[in-house]
Order: structure tokens, then C-alpha cells, then sequence
């Protein structure tokens, strides 16, 4: 009964996760930090740094596109940080990419700018 228990928690995790990067793809960043957060509490110990890194990575430009610059520079210091130990790949996402793209994001931010670009996932 576990297996099938813990099969059926990946299942929803991977749907969750999927639906999570596409609300990130349409640029709903808001709701699609409440799909991956519900993602985040539900996963096992060694997978919640991945869904919370994910979170932290859409925070970032929720509170870019709220003028909120200090807010996006904590979202993108926690995403580093975060998802750095599940590089290059996790679950299908291209880790590494993000990566680059809070990085890219990050250098845009300490030149005193918002406007990112949009992630590409």
C-alpha cells in the first residue's frame, strides 16, 4: 500500500510541477506560485529545496512586475540557492537553464532595472 501511496504522490507532485511551469510559461506568476507551493509542502524531504527553489524563482518576477526591487533580489538569492543542488536536471526541468535566467535576472536587478525577461522553461 505505501508504493502505491508514494506513486500516486509523485503523480500529483509531477502534475502539479507541470502545471506550475506552465502558469510560469503564460506568465501567471502569481497563481503558479500557489500550484508549485502546494508542491513544495506536499513533497517528500529530499525534493522540497526543488519545489521551494521553483517557488522563490517565480516569486522573483511576481515582485519584479510589482516594482518591488529588494523583494525580487531575496527571490533570486533563495532560487540560487535552492535549486544549485539539483543542477543541471530535475524531474525534466532544465534546471541549469533556470539558473542562468536568475543569474541573467539578477545582473539586470543590480543594474537598476525591473524588466526582465520573461522565463523560458
Amino acid at each position: 500500500m505505501r508504493c502505491a501511496s508514494r506513486t500516486a504522490r509523485s503523480r500529483s507532485l509531477s502534475e502539479e510541477l507541470e502545471r506550475g511551469l506552465e502558469l510560469i510559461r503564460r506568465g501567471e506568476f502569481f497563481a503558479a506560485h500557489e500550484e508549485l507551493e502546494d508542491a513544495w509542502r506536499a513533497a517528500e524531504p529530499e525534493e522540497r529545496d526543488f519545489f521551494q527553489g521553483l517557488v522563490h524563482f517565480t516569486v522573483a518576477w511576481y515582485q519584479a512586475g510589482r516594482g518591488n526591487r529588494v523583494g525580487c533580489e531575496r527571490q533570486l538569492e533563495k532560487a540560487t540557492r535552492r535549486l544549485g543542488p539539483y543542477a543541471p536536471e530535475h524531474r525534466g526541468v532544465d534546471v541549469e537553464s533556470i539558473l542562468q535566467q536568475v543569474a541573467t535576472a539578477a545582473e539586470t536587478v543590480q543594474r537598476g532595472s525591473l524588466e526582465l525577461r520573461p522565463p523560458t522553461l
